[in-house]
């Protein structure tokens, strides 16, 4: 399918849906049936098997309509991560029954990876899953999860096996986290906001038609996911100067006052830096088009956060003492944070934990050096030690 006849169903779906006149999850629900949410992926699954670049196109003509999107900001882990894995190694009733209510925002997913022992080194996470007939009974402790308070489903990753090494014996699930066991906390941040949360699992039974990939191979699932991961945070394609450098580049055209030849200078540089990055977004989007997210990735992602520190500690260092003021420091659960509708004080300190999420910049680089560069690997010692024998 090529772009002509691709626009043209879109043109036939919009003269069949008066965006103006249907209702919005109405609306939602038929653009998915049509093929026309993911046009990359499989027919009856919101997409209609065409090539994943010409998604774009897509969401332009509906924009330009003036349909209503599926708010993709309020469910970045759901349509991120979620559903890619979901494709990959869900099967056909779970691809069904999960892929539409997500894609629309019916439902909201949150990510259960990260434990307050197993954040860089997820594979040494230690939240247990123990068979009981069709179902599997699971406890432990995850943290660091954004949406917690809001979702309604997480993919989850835990230790079914702790007599294998601790990159085995791990298996993937989907969870519903409105069971009886599940239990959400805030966790408050530098900026006073609670994106994130902890959650407890105590005896939550989830069947075993929910788990995604085999038993034993959730590494290998969580790998996928966390591919998805990092291109979904590092890998978007703004326009040019939009974001931090447009905020940037916006305080030092309305300070004039505040100007000196060392802050241009230091701006050229970063404007020029935040373009190459924009630039190699796209190509990561075009190597997409073609194939799974790969390890570039990750070196997407780590230049992205590392740029932002510096951008919104510039921005600070521009604006002087005037920089030092905070807007809100309200406790809430925000449902999604936007750095440019806040004051440089908020971005700043929220900036500060883009080297963490997503996976830290230390954990990424590692990945850069062994997959991308062919450097020598790290020395595990742990690697083939059974998961019960690892200190902790």
């Amino acid at each position: 399918m090529d772009a002509t006849e691709l626009r043209g169903r879109v043109q036939e779906f919009l003269a069949a849906h008066d965006p103006k006149s249907t209702d919005r999850l109405e609306f939602l629900r038929a653009r998915f049936d049509a093929g026309l949410a993911w046009v990359h992926f499989p027919e009856g699954l919101g997409g209609l098997g065409a090539a994943r670049e010409l998604q774009a196109d897509v969401d332009a003509a509906f924009a330009e309509a003036g349909a209503p999107d599926n708010e993709p900001h309020m469910n970045v882990i759901g349509l991120g991560m979620a559903a890619p894995t979901i494709l990959r190694f869900g099967d056909d009733e779970q691809r069904k029954r999960f892929l539409r209510p997500l894609w629309t925002g019916e439902e909201i997913w949150c990510q259960l990876f990260s434990e307050p022992g197993a954040g860089s080194d997820l594979a040494a996470l230690s939240t247990r899953a123990v068979r009981d007939g069709d179902e599997w009974v699971v406890d432990g402790q995850k943290v660091w999860t954004s949406l917690a308070h809001q979702a309604r489903w997480a993919i989850l990753v835990t230790r079914s096996d702790p007599d294998q090494p601790k990159h085995k014996g791990l298996t993937y699930f989907i969870c519903d986290m409105t069971a009886p066991g599940v239990e959400v906390r805030p966790l408050r941040q530098i900026t006073g906001e609670a994106e994130f949360n902890e959650v407890f699992l105590t005896g939550v039974r989830i069947p075993d038609s929910q788990r995604l990939g085999e038993v034993g191979q959730g590494w290998s699932v969580a790998l996928g996911t966390l591919m998805n991961e990092r291109v979904a945070i590092g890998g978007r394609t703004p326009p040019r100067e939009s974001g931090l450098i447009g905020a940037a580049a916006d305080q030092w055209r309305s300070h004039p006052e505040k100007r000196t030849p060392g802050l241009h200078d230091r701006l050229l540089e970063l404007w020029v830096e935040a373009e190459a990055l924009r630039l190699a977004s796209i190509r990561l989007r075009q190597q997409m088009a073609v194939g799974e997210p790969g390890p570039e990735g990750s070196a997407i992602k780590s230049a992205f956060a590392e740029l932002n520190q510096r951008l919104t500690g510039y921005q600070l260092e521009l604006l002087g003492e005037e920089g030092l003021e905070y807007d809100d420091w309200t406790f809430r659960q925000p449902e999604f944070t936007d750095f440019t509708k806040r004051g440089p004080g908020f971005r700043y300190l929220r900036a500060k934990g883009n080297t963490i999420e997503g996976g830290t910049t230390e954990i990424l680089r590692n990945v850069i050096a062994e997959r991308i560069l062919g450097l020598p690997p790290e020395i595990r010692t742990d690697k083939d030690k059974p998961w019960k024998e690892l200190p902790r």
